[in-house]
């Protein structure tokens, strides 16, 4: 294996693209969400690409909520200003919207694993100032019944493809979901943090004092979730938790 790794080193450049153009002949990339042939692997043709709203600074300095008009640096919107969290701050790469949605749910439920590639660098490029200090990234788990039957945890896979975009080291499995919680789809705000309460732990072993941490996640709705999971984080001693999501939903008007 070492010398087919080595021997794919010396491969020089100009034959590396010269046989990418061949694959691309015979099957040409597509886009990730309508399916239209694009120029590049992993991307999203032009129209698409529209239609996603990414999100970008001016932006809220705590949870990342973006301000429709520029403010100065450091400014916090009323919600947090008002009520801060067990994290500390949180960046998410797009709005969870209808064209967003089925993107999220193709990786989530559509064993469409490859599209975590391109969203780990989205998140990558999002959490920029989170990921670059932190020491590692730990994925919100599933609870092993239904990893059982979906076979993979989605925020498991961003947090890796995060990682392979330039983020810390990923403890895959250093939180445990020791309870199957209902889905949290069709609850409100209070019934979501009442439904998580106590389902999350720190697996044995796994030592967070000190350390900075990432917590990763598809989607941030009300926050219930990770405000959970980085309230055990912080009572064993982790120095701080962020939070990076592929995509975040916003009340209407916001």
């Amino acid at each position: 294996m070492m010398a087919a790794m080595e021997f794919a080193v010396r491969i020089p450049a100009s034959l590396r693209r010269f046989g990418r153009a061949v694959v691309d002949g015979v099957l040409p990339p597509r886009c990730l969400a309508c399916g239209a042939i694009v120029g590049e692997p992993d991307a999203l043709c032009a129209g698409c690409w529209a239609a996603m709203d990414f999100f970008a600074p001016p932006w809220c300095a705590v949870c990342g909520l973006p301000f429709p008009y520029p403010v100065g640096e450091g400014t916090v919107c009323a919600e947090c200003a008002r009520e801060r969290q067990s994290w500390n701050r949180a960046r998410a790469a797009l709005r969870y919207d209808k064209n967003s949605r089925r993107l999220v749910l193709m990786l989530k439920h559509g064993d469409q694993t490859h599209l975590a590639d391109a969203f780990g660098r989205w998140m990558r490029r999002a959490g920029a100032e989170l990921l670059d200090g932190a020491d590692i990234v730990i994925p919100v788990p599933l609870h092993w019944t239904r990893l059982f039957a979906r076979r993979y945890n989605q925020a498991a896979l961003l947090a890796h493809a995060v990682r392979a975009a330039g983020g810390p080291p990923v403890g895959a499995d250093w939180l445990l979901r020791r309870r199957r919680t209902p889905s949290q789809g069709r609850l409100g705000p209070v019934a979501r943090a009442r439904n998580v309460r106590g389902a999350f732990a720190l697996r044995r072993g796994c030592d967070v004092g000190g350390k900075r941490v990432v917590l990763v996640d598809d989607v941030l709705t009300t926050g219930a979730t990770v405000e959970e999971c980085a309230r055990i984080l912080r009572r064993a001693g982790a120095a701080s938790v962020d939070v990076v999501t592929l995509a975040r939903a916003l009340r209407a008007g916001r």
